[in-house]
């Protein structure tokens, strides 16, 4: 079951506090992005986190589950926890802020 719309929009509610978030479809579902890193899906209206040691401090109980098949599995957050926009956004911004700076995509051009 695809994601809805009504979720989408409330965890970007939840999150509009955190200056430079971004959350995009893609392949059917959504990515969520925090200052240019990929922090997160949102996949048959479930929020899965990457998992980092700083996420995982904040989130002690949040069981391991693939966003999708074949995938890495990632934190999977309880949504009775999205209720709460502090613990939300600590988690979303601790998460971007143990995690790397993407690789900058080569030019195609010759």
């Amino acid at each position: 079951m695809p994601t809805q719309d009504q979720t989408v929009a409330y965890l970007a509610d939840q999150l509009s506090r955190l200056d430079g978030l971004s959350i995009r479809k893609m392949f059917g579902e959504y990515g969520v992005w925090l200052d240019g890193k990929t922090v997160g899906l949102v996949c048959d209206d479930q929020l899965f986190i990457k998992p980092t040691a700083a996420g995982r401090e904040l989130a002690k109980d949040a069981p391991d589950a693939p966003p999708y098949r074949g995938a890495k599995p990632s934190m999977l957050i309880d949504a009775e926890l999205w209720d709460d926009a502090d613990w939300l956004c600590g988690l979303v911004r601790a998460t971007a802020d143990a995690l790397p700076m993407p690789k900058p995509k080569k030019s195609k051009k010759p």
